[in-house]
């Protein structure tokens, strides 16, 4: 009996002292499964993290801006004064700025866990990698931005034309922006609206990752080939005289005088002839250009570099701008529904900047861009225009170059065999 009571007693020490050394422990919760906040990280002492924060024992609570919503409604919203409200707006508005806040953005509360639920901190999502956090739990409000980490993976798509180059890289389960990625690249050597059934593509890249899961943005093309009416065109980046540009296998920059189109991915409607029949006034005359059907508003890029020599009403040709390029071409862009913010007559025009916007001003049908080149005043077709390239390969840079165009070529040739694409 006297022995059942030791060990009565003795079960009881065991417990008062679990519970006590529990109290005395840190404790490490970790968010609700419900909870949509992603860990950012648990360091070496089993602390739980988010945006800078230890959460072991706060809650979080996720909301959605509403239409209306304001920094220091929100706040008001969270339980704060009115007066503590406008407080706190005013000491995150270096961070906070409430212009840029929009209704869907999400913000978090992060509470005690107890009876009170006092919040803490109050962290607002300013994009998916940016946040503004504000920081209740001194005697002086502290706003700061937290960044989340970023990892670049490298990425391998490829691919056979059956419809578009974008619908084609958007099946693969790529991101469809990676066609504009690719038609920069080789915005010299293919017209893009002139891909084929049949044409292919094989592209390395770089893609910047948040919480290691996450997809942002591309970041770099690492490498590419498109194989083009039977011709492979071949993209290899190189750092050469401390400038990076793309070349081919045979060390032949890319990069050439003039861009192939002023638009990316839209319909040739009409090209370069000396009798086309006019929609509008209903008889044959010359159509010295092409014709570029794209919707309303489309941004229009100079193809090459210059200075804007006319920018105005040209009667049938309506809003209208003409760059020269230099002592031979110049380029003419007709039926602009406005023009870029910035150009005027005498603006010096960067190769690929925006100049205006796809219309229908002037004796247009619809929205559509009639761009025209002329060479010593005369015009050309702009679908024929052979440009000099930049400057190749040095000869102290062509054992370099080769080293890299290798690396990359077996690169590409080792991801295409683990995809199995049928050449």
């Amino acid at each position: 009996m006297l022995k059942n009571k030791w060990q009565f007693w003795e079960h009881i020490y065991i417990l008062l002292f679990i519970v006590v050394l529990a109290s005395v422990l840190p404790s490490c919760r970790k968010h609700p499964k419900e909870m949509e906040v992603d860990s950012e990280w648990i360091n070496k002492d089993k602390h739980v993290y988010e945006y800078g924060i230890c959460i072991d024992t706060l809650d979080v609570s996720s909301e959605i801006m509403k239409r209306g919503d304001s920094p220091a409604s929100i706040f008001a919203e969270l339980g704060f004064s009115p007066a503590f409200s406008d407080s706190i707006s005013r000491a995150s508005a270096n961070v906070l700025d409430p212009k840029k806040l929009q209704a869907g953005m999400q913000y978090y509360a992060f509470t005690t866990q107890d009876s009170l639920s006092a919040v803490r901190y109050v962290v607002f999502a300013k994009s998916q990698t940016d946040f503004a956090v504000i920081d209740l739990t001194g005697n002086v409000v502290v706003s700061r931005i937290y960044s989340k980490p970023l990892t670049i993976k490298q990425c391998f798509t490829e691919g056979t034309i059956t419809s578009t180059l974008w619908s084609v890289i958007q099946d693969q389960g790529a991101d469809p922006l990676l066609a504009i990625r690719l038609s920069d690249v080789f915005a010299w050597q293919i017209d893009f609206f002139d891909i084929k059934e049949g044409d292919s593509f094989r592209v390395l890249y770089d893609v910047s990752y948040t919480d290691d899961t996450t997809a942002l943005n591309i970041v770099d093309i690492k490498g590419a080939q498109i194989t083009h009416d039977g011709k492979i065109y071949t993209a290899i980046p190189f750092m050469q005289d401390s400038v990076r540009e793309f070349f081919d296998s045979d060390g032949r920059a890319l990069r050439k005088a003039f861009l192939k189109a002023p638009l990316n991915f839209y319909r040739i409607t009409s090209r370069f002839t000396n009798a086309r029949f006019h929609p509008i006034l209903k008889r044959y005359r010359p159509h010295h250009g092409v014709d570029y059907a794209a919707p309303r508003g489309t941004a229009v890029h100079s193809i090459g570099q210059g200075t804007v020599i006319f920018k105005g009403w040209m009667n049938g040709g309506g809003n209208s701008l003409r760059i020269r390029h230099n002592g031979s071409y110049e380029t003419s862009y007709m039926h602009l529904s406005r023009f870029a913010r910035g150009i005027r007559r005498g603006s010096h025009i960067e190769q690929g900047q925006i100049i205006g916007y796809v219309g229908s001003t002037g004796l247009a049908t619809g929205p559509h861009l009639d761009f025209r080149v002329y060479k010593g005043g005369t015009a050309i077709n702009p679908l024929r225009i052979q440009a000099p390239p930049s400057e190749p390969i040095k000869p102290q840079f062509r054992d370099s170059f080769n080293v890299v165009k290798k690396k990359i070529i077996a690169t590409l040739n080792e991801q295409s065999n683990k995809s199995g694409l049928k050449k």
